[in-house]
């Protein structure tokens, strides 16, 4: 489904200086439906006196509106927390960082994606590990069809990364990484967004067969054990905080 054209009006409205906004979530994951929302994240600069007074700034800020009949949801991290969280083994952030669905960017957006690589660790196989655990849950008491897909997407991400070391969000580029019903369900995801999965006999051990998988190339991965980027992330919230005075 296509993204709405003012879409990149909306970073001039907020509070404060954003370093990039992307679209995330569905849109993102390849199998947004007829009437999904649009997730939007990002990050953006506290001024020095909302750092240092005390009156402080939002490190978070969370907005929900709806505009033209699209329901947006917009959460930006201030950019000494998104850092932090990028630190963190946090897999959210990083799709967020690296999605290609770009509304804004700015130099910053450019330092922080090329320093990505430097946050990998074959520890943010727990990150997808337990998203799908998580998402299967969601879909055993549900039974709607977009946790079992949020399920199979998270595994299918969590095995491409293990594996490659690249990162890679949208499941419909990562088919060979799960049953070959995938493609069907996608397309069933598109027509609503809380449509019930279908009868799928082998839907239990698939999941079990690509957690396995999962597992198996997180003990294999060519990944370090930790992030290599703290000095350089210090450094550069550092400098651009006091660029923004």
């Amino acid at each position: 489904m296509s993204l709405p054209a003012w879409l990149p009006e909306v970073p001039a409205a907020q509070p404060y200086p954003l370093v990039f906004t992307t679209v995330s979530g569905a849109h993102l994951y390849g199998f947004p439906s007829r009437d999904s929302d649009v997730d939007l994240r990002g990050a953006h600069v506290l001024p020095l006196p909302e750092i240092v007074g005390l009156r402080t700034g939002p490190e978070t800020i969370d907005r929900t509106w709806t505009h033209d009949g699209v329901e947006v949801d917009l959460v930006t991290h201030d950019l000494a927390k998104f850092c932090r969280l990028l630190l963190n083994r946090n897999g959210y952030v990083l799709e967020q960082l690296l999605s290609p669905l770009v509304v804004a960017t700015s130099p910053v957006h450019e330092e922080l994606t090329a320093l990505a690589p430097r946050c990998l660790t074959r520890h943010h196989g727990h990150h997808y590990l337990g998203f799908a655990r998580t998402q299967w849950r969601l879909f055993g008491k549900t039974g709607e069809l977009k946790p079992l897909l949020y399920t199979f997407r998270v595994l299918a991400t969590g095995i491409h990364l293990m594996r490659s070391g690249e990162l890679e969000a949208d499941l419909t580029r990562l088919f060979a990484y799960g049953p070959p019903y995938l493609g069907e369900l996608v397309e069933a995801k598109r027509e609503a967004e809380h449509g019930a999965a279908p009868e799928l006999a082998t839907a239990e051990a698939d999941v079990e067969r690509m957690t396995a998988a999962l597992v198996e190339a997180q003990a294999g991965a060519p990944l370090p054990e930790a992030a290599t980027a703290h000095t350089a992330l210090h450094d550069l919230v550092v400098r651009h905080r006091l660029a923004a005075g």
